[in-house]
């Protein structure tokens, strides 16, 4: 075990498992609070988890649970995830989560290529469950009763006689299989990530040495999916390792809501969620009443904008921007800040995809630095990170500890460490296509590297626009400087790959498109309505000739089109964290698509000439 990459515990204790460190986590403060839902209707301490993973650990033992074998989670961010996941790992066993957004389809693909023979779940997913038509032995309800199914308790109250609970969790070795993290499956079947213990440890250690430096003091939120890499390592594993107490948010969308009683001092975003942030201060400022509120508070804004553009820039405030940013923040941005939930946030990250360079610099202007992630699956999350003392937008940052990255002759970023997974999940083919034999993952993104290290990603490989001109052009850029410009906009494809200009189908965001019929005076107006209201189009039209400015002539939009309907997480066009779908978007909208290209442009699409 010596050999492994250790984590040093607050117990003063090197630990080499998951259980190992939940076990000295019990030991250090058993009575402060580890889990709680919103409000704090529900709350269990470290003492009571213990308990409680142990009594777990020994009904799935009852059920047949052995070392090696896999359980399936399908459940909402609740406590029972935690202490269900846990239990698991303490018998040696390998949990893997299912999005709740999942189709019996491929609930079926998970089933088959992890081969588990129980599935925890709620009632709410109980026909998706059923649906896959794959025989489970066991489904576990933590709430609710149907026929066929066993609830929690009954599972507690049925321990394995011959269960031994400490041999158990003991016994687990760092190379065993911690979880299957299902990649999202944007271009086919998604692949099973194997994390292993090791795997999970090395990323704890390059967590917080790096950008997570928290403890038994912290407050953290959970509301991504666990199926996602970033719930289940940096947040459950992180408060089973660090002590951070976690704050449960079941549905995504509350979590603007959920974070004025959680109070984090770190949490983790993807990029939408802090432009939804963004967006929910820019919306409150449009229908201020109050002339002098509106203006006061724009103009703090504005400072706070400025002083992050000095900072960034290392050029200084001056005494007068300097005295200016006081004043802006004792009279408007910490009272922002309060109102928001981040009045003591320390960490704030932001990844899974590329976020704006204006919306970070606006969130530092805010008072708080967001520290840009990258990472994937295959590395257990996070792989490269800005330091909060140094950022830089528009870069990803520097490699975690113990991480090498180098570009291939193509510029695709490679990464090696003791954060890569050794594989696919029974996909031996895909995993020699993703590691090579020198232990370097090829990460399929495109990448360059500053002379101070820090790496900018420019796209995904396979994404890459070549126009009919044979220019290649990074779609994701192009989008991110339309979203950047408008918050209105809630999604943007760009379109161009073989095409004589590049255009673009535009999605409105829905809360802000509310926000606008109000002012509009159509308060009910359906989105259907808004996207051809001339005003909103207006809107987005000005936006886009704002992001044109900023692009390179041939990354320029010369045409787009509005489209009816919001898209949501894990629908058609987008996965449930929010990456675009772009080959089922293509064949979706092709009709759409193609009217971007007719000449003359026909109604409903709007010609930047």
């Amino acid at each position: 075990m010596t050999t492994d990459i250790g984590y040093q515990h607050a117990s003063g204790t090197t630990v080499y498992t998951i259980p190992q460190a939940f076990q000295q986590t019990l030991t250090v403060r058993p009575d402060q609070v580890a889990l709680r839902t919103v409000g704090g209707t529900r709350q269990i301490t470290w003492r009571e988890y213990g308990q409680r993973v142990r009594s777990i650990a020994a009904g799935l033992a009852g059920l047949g649970l052995r070392r090696g074998d896999s359980v399936g989670i399908m459940l909402t961010n609740r406590p029972e995830f935690n202490l269900v996941d846990t239990a698991a790992l303490h018998v040696g066993a390998t949990p893997f989560s299912i999005y709740n957004t999942s189709s019996p389809e491929q609930i079926a693909h998970l089933f088959t290529n992890a081969e588990n023979a129980i599935v925890i779940t709620e009632p709410a997913f109980l026909d998706a469950v059923r649906g896959a038509g794959v025989e489970i032995e066991h489904i576990v309800l933590v709430e609710g009763s149907a026929a066929g199914t066993l609830t929690l308790e009954e599972v507690e109250a049925a321990p394995a006689a011959d269960f031994d609970f400490d041999a158990a969790w003991q016994a687990v070795q760092p190379e065993d299989v911690a979880t299957l993290i299902y990649t999202s499956g944007t271009t086919g079947p998604s692949k099973g990530v194997e994390l292993t213990h090791a795997n999970v440890v090395a990323q704890i250690v390059g967590l917080v040495e790096g950008p997570l430096t928290v403890g038994f003091d912290d407050r953290s939120v959970s509301y991504l999916p666990a199926a996602h890499v970033a719930d289940r390592i940096s947040g459950h594993c992180a408060n089973l390792f660090t002590g951070v107490q976690m704050t449960c948010v079941p549905d995504a969308r509350e979590i603007a809501a959920a974070l004025p009683d959680a109070r984090p001092t770190a949490f983790f975003g993807v990029p939408r969620v802090w432009q939804k942030i963004k967006a929910g201060i820019d919306a409150k400022l449009a229908v201020e009443a109050s002339p002098v509120k509106k203006a006061l508070a724009g103009w703090a804004l504005g400072v706070g904008a400025q002083a992050a553009r000095a900072d960034l820039a290392g050029t200084g405030r001056g005494v007068l921007l300097d005295v200016q940013h006081k004043l802006a923040d004792a009279l408007v941005l910490s009272k922002l800040r309060h109102a928001l939930g981040f009045d003591e946030l320390k960490v704030a990250a932001s990844g899974a995809a590329a976020i704006p360079p204006e919306t970070l610099e606006y969130l530092l202007g805010l008072g708080f630095t967001v520290t840009e992630v990258w990472g994937m699956s295959e590395t257990s999350g996070v792989g490269t990170y800005t330091p909060l003392a140094k950022p830089k937008p528009g870069t990803v940052g520097i490699p975690l500890r113990g991480t090498e990255i180098r570009l291939g002759e193509d510029g695709e970023l490679l990464i090696r460490g003791g954060i890569v997974t050794r594989g696919y999940r029974k996909m031996p083919d895909k995993t020699a296509e993703a590691l090579d034999a020198d232990g370097w993952l090829h990460t399929g993104d495109v990448a360059t590297i500053d002379g101070d290290g820090y790496v900018s990603i420019v796209d995904r490989k396979k994404e890459l626009l070549i126009t009919e001109a044979g220019k290649n052009l990074s779609p994701t850029n192009i989008e991110n400087t339309v979203k950047a410009a408008s918050s209105l906009v809630g999604q943007v494809v760009a379109i161009g790959d073989a095409k004589p200009f590049i255009a673009a189908l535009i999605v409105l965001d829905p809360d802000t498109a509310g926000v606008r019929a109000k002012t509009l005076g159509t308060p009910d107006a359906e989105l259907k309505t808004l996207a051809a209201q001339p005003e909103i189009v207006a809107e987005i039209k000005a936006a886009v000739a704002a992001a044109n400015t900023k692009l390179a002539r041939v990354e320029q939009i010369k045409r787009f089109s509005i489209l009816a309907d919001a898209w949501e997480p894990g629908g058609d066009e987008l996965t449930p964290t929010l990456k675009l779908k772009r080959t089922p978007i293509a064949t979706k909208y092709a009709t759409d698509i193609a009217a971007l290209y007719l000449t003359p442009a026909p109604d409903g699409v709007i010609d930047m000439k």
